[in-house]
C-alpha cells in the first residue's frame, strides 16, 4: 500500500474527534477540561512559590533575530517619542515640561512565544468543530485565539524534560518521540501525567537557538519532538490533555516519518480535538528547578492577548510551583 499523500489520509475518515462534545458553538475545545477543581489542582501543587516565566524575548538586541518558523521574520519595534525627539525638536514641548517614552511594533502575532488559535490549521475545508474554513477568510470568525485570550488558561502543569532524559542538551533535527517515551521520562523523573494536566514538554531547542548562529539553527529545518499516530492521539483524547507547550517553534515534529507530511498534530491534535498549543516558550530554567528538588508539577496560567479575529496571539506563561 503506498504511503498517505495528505493530512486527510494519513488521519483517516475516522480520526478521533471532540467536535461537538461542549457544543457547536464552541471554540476553546479540550481547555473546556480545565475546570475550577482544575485550578485548584494546580494551586495545590504550590509549594515555595518559585515563579517562572516561559516567554522568550521579543526583538532582544543580543541575537541576531527572534526565534520564529522559517517564512516568518522577527518584530520591529520602533520608538516614536523618547528623550531625542524632545531634544531635537520633533514633538511639541508640554507647558508642563513632562516628558514621555512611546512606542510601536509590527510583528508576527505567532512570531514570539505564542499560543495558536484552534482555527490556525486545517484540512479538508473544515476547522475546529466543523467550522467551515471559509470563515478564516479576512479573519477568524470562529475560534480565534480571542476566545482563548478571554477565557484564559489555569490548570495543573507537569514537565517532562525529554532532553534531560535523553542525556543530551537538545534533541537534535529530526529526533521524534512517542507518548511512550513521555511516560517512561515521567517515570524516570519520579512523576506522572495525569489526566486534565497542562503538559510541558522540554527538548533543549530553544537553548539550542540562542546558542546557535542562525545559519546552523535553520539549516535544512526538521524540529525534533511527538510524532503522529493514531494510538498518540486516542492518548492525548482518553487524557482529556488541554493544553501541549514546548521549547519548539512549532510544537512538534515538522515532518512525519515515512511520509514527509508536514506538522499532522496540529490537524490531529488542535483541529481534531481541540488541544490548544502554546509555542517558542522557554523552559530551561523551569526544567532546573524542578530536576534540583524532583518536583515536577506546578500551577500553570497563561493569556494570549483578546486579539480579535487572530490566528494567534503573543503571550508570557506564569508557572507557580
Amino acid at each position: 500500500m503506498p504511503p498517505p499523500r495528505t493530512i486527510s489520509e494519513l488521519l483517516g475518515p475516522d480520526a478521533p474527534s471532540n467536535w461537538g462534545r461542549w457544543g457547536d458553538d464552541d471554540e476553546v475545545g479540550s481547555l473546556n477540561y480545565l475546570t475550577p477543581a482544575e485550578a485548584l489542582r494546580g494551586a495545590a501543587a504550590i509549594r515555595t512559590g518559585q515563579s517562572f516565566t516561559l516567554q522568550v524575548p521579543i526583538g532582544s538586541p543580543d541575537v541576531a533575530a527572534d526565534p520564529v518558523f522559517p517564512g516568518r521574520s522577527s518584530a520591529v519595534r520602533t520608538s516614536v517619542a523618547d528623550e531625542g525627539h524632545f531634544l531635537r525638536g520633533e514633538i511639541e514641548e508640554p507647558a508642563d515640561g513632562h516628558h514621555w517614552a512611546d512606542d510601536t511594533i509590527e510583528m508576527y502575532l505567532q512570531g514570539s512565544t505564542q499560543y495558536d488559535a484552534l482555527g490556525h490549521l486545517w484540512y479538508d475545508g473544515k476547522i475546529w468543530n466543523g467550522y467551515d474554513a471559509a470563515t478564516t477568510i479576512g479573519s477568524l470568525e470562529k475560534a480565534s485565539v480571542a476566545a482563548i485570550g478571554r477565557r484564559g488558561v489555569v490548570g495543573h502543569g507537569v514537565l517532562i524534560d525529554m532532553a534531560r532524559h535523553r542525556g543530551v542538551p537538545t534533541l537534535r533535527p529530526g529526533d521524534t518521540f512517542t507518548h511512550h517515551d513521555l511516560l517512561a521520562a515521567a517515570a524516570a523523573q519520579g512523576t506522572t501525567i495525569s489526566d486534565r494536566d497542562v503538559l510541558v514538554v522540554r527538548t533543549g531547542r530553544m537553548g539550542e537557538f540562542y546558542r546557535s548562529s542562525l545559519e546552523d539553527f535553520y539549516a535544512d529545518f526538521d524540529e525534533p519532538g511527538l510524532t503522529y499516530s493514531r494510538e498518540l492521539v486516542e492518548w492525548f483524547q482518553r487524557m482529556e490533555i488541554p493544553n501541549l507547550v514546548t521549547d519548539l517553534i512549532a510544537n512538534e515534529a515538522t515532518y512525519h516519518p515515512g511520509t514527509r507530511l508536514e506538522l499532522p498534530l496540529h490537524c490531529a491534535l488542535m483541529r481534531n480535538l481541540g488541544v490548544a498549543f502554546t509555542e517558542v516558550c522557554w523552559l530551561d530554567d523551569l526544567a532546573d528547578a524542578c530536576a534540583a528538588d524532583g518536583r515536577w508539577t506546578f500551577l500553570y496560567t497563561a493569556a494570549p492577548l483578546v486579539v480579535v479575529g487572530a490566528s494567534g496571539s503573543p503571550v508570557n506563561p506564569v508557572v507557580i510551583r
